[in-house]
Order: C-alpha cells, then sequence, then structure tokens
C-alpha cells in the first residue's frame, strides 16, 4: 500500500514539471550542440591549416628530387646493376637530366592535378572533400609515388610534349604570382595609408616609402655599375628607369595621392630585383655577363641554388593560399561562416598543378634541347627575357590597378545655366 502511494506521488510529481524547466533542458541541450559543432569545425579547420604545410613539404621533396635526377642520378645509376627501360633509352639516358626533371614533374603535376579535381568544389568542412583534403596521407602518398613511377614509363615523345605544355603552365603560374604579389602590395599600401589619413599610419607609410625607392634608386646605381657592360643590359637597365619614374609620376597625381605613394615604392623594389635576376641568368661566359659569374661551384652558388629553390617553394605556397585575390570561389564581400573551409582547396592544389610545370622550367632553364649545369638554375638567354617581360608585365598591371578607378570613375556633366531671358520667363 505504501510502494503504490510513493509511485503516485512520484508520477503527480513529474506531471508537475513547469513548461520554464523543459525550455531550460532544451536550451542547454541546445547549447551543448551547438558548442560540440564548434568544436568540430575548429578541429576540422586546424587539420586543413597544417595540411596545406604538409603539401608544401611535398612540393619542396619532389623539386630536391628533380634537381639529383637532373644532376647525380645518372651517376648513381652507374654504380647499380644495368636495368633497361624502354621508356628510358639506352643507358637510361632519357630519364635524366632534362627529360628527368619534365618526368618528376609529370608526376606532381599528376598528383596535385588529381588533388584538385577532387577538391575543386569543396565549400563546407562537413563535407567529405575536405577530409580527403586533410587526412588520408597514407593513400595519398600511394598515390603520389604511383604518379612518379608511372611518369618513367611514358615515351619520350610524350614527354617533350608535356614539356612544351609546361611551358604555357609555368607562364600562367607567372601570371597568378604577379597578381597575388600585387595585391598583397596594395593591401599593405591601404593598412598603413588608410583614408582616414592617422597620423601614426601615415607617418610610418611615408618613411616606408621613401625607404623603398632610395633601396630602388641605389639598386640601379649598383646595376649600372656593376653589369653595364654591354648594351642590352644598358637597354634592361634603362626601361626599368623609365618604369620607376613613371610610377613615381603617378603615385604623385592629385588623384592618386596617397593611395599608390607606398606600394609604388614597394613595387618599384621588386621590379628593380626582377631586373637585376634576369641580369644574373645571361649565360655564362658571354660579354654581358662578364661580372655575374664564375662559372665555379662553391659555397656561394650552393647557397643561391638552395635559396632559390626555398623561393619556389614559398611562392607556389603564397599563390596558392591567395584564392580571395582571384575571386575563383570567393567573394570578397561575401561573410564567411563557421562551417566555410578556410582557403580555396581546389585553387590551392591548382597552383600547386602549375608550379610543377613551373620548376620544371626553372630546372631545364625554359630550353627543352639541353641539359644545364650542375648547382644553376633558370640561367640563359630564354630566363633572361622571360623575367624582363615578367618585369613590363608588373609593371603593367601595377600601373593599370593604379589608374583604373581613375579611367572607370563616371563623368559629372555640368548643367547648363538659364539664360536672362529664360530666367525672367
Amino acid at each position: 500500500m505504501d510502494g503504490s502511494a510513493e509511485a503516485a506521488a512520484t508520477r503527480t510529481r513529474s506531471l508537475q514539471i513547469s513548461p520554464g524547466d523543459l525550455e531550460a533542458a532544451h536550451l542547454d541541450d541546445l547549447i551543448r550542440e551547438i558548442e560540440q559543432r564548434s568544436l568540430y569545425y575548429y578541429q576540422e579547420k586546424n587539420k586543413s591549416l597544417r595540411a596545406r604545410y604538409v603539401y608544401g613539404t611535398i612540393f619542396l621533396i619532389i623539386n630536391l628530387c628533380a634537381w639529383f635526377i637532373r644532376d647525380y642520378a645518372q651517376k648513381a645509376l652507374a654504380l647499380l646493376p644495368r636495368k633497361n627501360v624502354s621508356s628510358c633509352g639506352p643507358e637510361g639516358s632519357d630519364c635524366f637530366h632534362t627529360l628527368g626533371v619534365l618526368r618528376v614533374s609529370l608526376g606532381c603535376f599528376i598528383f596535385y592535378l588529381v588533388m584538385f579535381l577532387s577538391t575543386w568544389n569543396t565549400r563546407k568542412l562537413h563535407e567529405f572533400q575536405n577530409s580527403w583534403h586533410s587526412n588520408y596521407w597514407s593513400f595519398k602518398f600511394l598515390l603520389l609515388v604511383l604518379a612518379m613511377v608511372a611518369s618513367f614509363f611514358i615515351p619520350q615523345l610524350y614527354i617533350q610534349i608535356y614539356g612544351e605544355i609546361a611551358r604555357v603552365g609555368a607562364g600562367i603560374f607567372l601570371g597568378l604570382q604577379l597578381v597575388s604579389v600585387i595585391e598583397f602590395i596594395t593591401w599593405w599600401n591601404n593598412y598603413w595609408m588608410p583614408h582616414d589619413q592617422s597620423k601614426h599610419s601615415c607617418s610610418f607609410g611615408l618613411v616606408m616609402s621613401t625607404v623603398f625607392y632610395i633601396g630602388s634608386v641605389s639598386g640601379i646605381a649598383v646595376m649600372y655599375y656593376f653589369y653595364a657592360a654591354c648594351v642590352l643590359n644598358m637597354f634592361f637597365i634603362s626601361c626599368t628607369v623609365v618604369i620607376l619614374t613613371v610610377m613615381m609620376v603617378m603615385s604623385l597625381h592629385s588623384k592618386v595621392k596617397n593611395k599608390g605613394l607606398l606600394s609604388s615604392g614597394i613595387m618599384a623594389s621588386y621590379i628593380v630585383f626582377l631586373c637585376w635576376s634576369a641580369i644574373r641568368s645571361e649565360p655564362l661566359h658571354t660579354k654581358c655577363n662578364a661580372q655575374t659569374q664564375n662559372g665555379h661551384t662553391d659555397w656561394v652558388t650552393i647557397l643561391s641554388f638552395l635559396i632559390a629553390i626555398g623561393a619556389i617553394v614559398m611562392a607556389t605556397f603564397s599563390t596558392g593560399i591567395d584564392s580571395e585575390s582571384f575571386r575563383f570561389e570567393f567573394r570578397k564581400d561575401e561573410a564567411k561562416e563557421e562551417e566555410d573551409i578556410p582557403y580555396s582547396y581546389g585553387f590551392f592544389h591548382l597552383v600547386f598543378s602549375l608550379g610543377a610545370m613551373y620548376f620544371a622550367m626553372l630546372f631545364i632553364s625554359w630550353n627543352l634541347s639541353h641539359s644545364s649545369r650542375e648547382w644553376s638554375i633558370d640561367v640563359g638567354w630564354t630566363s633572361t627575357w622571360v623575367k624582363i617581360v615578367n618585369e613590363w608585365f608588373a609593371a603593367a598591371i601595377y600601373l593599370w590597378k593604379l589608374i583604373s578607378p581613375i579611367v572607370r570613375q563616371p563623368r559629372v556633366y555640368e548643367q547648363p545655366q538659364p539664360t536672362a531671358a529664360e530666367v525672367d520667363r
């Protein structure tokens, strides 16, 4: 009897739970669910950000493999039992030097192209493509090895065709890199030279623009002193002087004002660097290159080579994560949501696939007919002219970006003033 009374009392108390208690319990569950979802997105986003460095490290290792195959693989193979591979020709000659670099580049290109095709439409962190981009490293490592091995069984004719295509892909990569650099320079200028003209920010921007301009002029003077050994170099340096003058005049235009002052100074330094790099790429044993290279492999040459490889990887990496500058998959005026991916995976892998073509061209100096010297990179007349054209193209893009708001600005037409007779009427 007592047990039945206690059970009835329990049922009565359960029926007496207020709606407020139910709402509070539901609210607690909702908050817990939101926190768990936020934690999940946070972890997935961190995985995605860490994955960028893994892909960059893979790209660096592939660059080092291409260098080894170009310079030392044939010597190493001589120490091993001879094995003939039909696609590599007699003694494996078609798998080393220039063709070996192209084969490694092709394997790298295939890997990143597969990653691009499998991730290009990724939008949210909960999609499978996000997990594929950030996980499954064992499977992706196997995919990379298969792509590399398969490229060494492709006939020589197709490798040469790929080399011609790689020239175009490398040119596209250079264009993307230029846009990324100019966008970064513009962002830095807007940060330090804001429209409200904060005293601290503008002062720093003016000082930095002065420093960059002084550095650019000093660089021009050094190039005139050391590298003006032939008419061609005089032409390159003089063209750079003209470009710097035009940029300075445009940045001081009344309608541009401080919007282009700092950016033009940074861009001037970048253009001077491209001119210097072009002159340094001139081939050995020529009148123009009397002061630039000694033809011997020393620690300076090795250090310069390693720095150049690091620059290739950094340029590819920085351009790959800068998808917003190109507005392929994102819009700058579009608000980011919590579940959105932190950067465009498809564009990231597309840039790395083009970067595979770019490093191949640098290792073979854009020339498919002969092999490069040991510990050299991007040396030859083709490399020189590619950098000079790159310099001119960069200047043209920047100047257009500087004046385009003025050109596109709608004209304001004044209304004709009424005559005295019209006023009387």
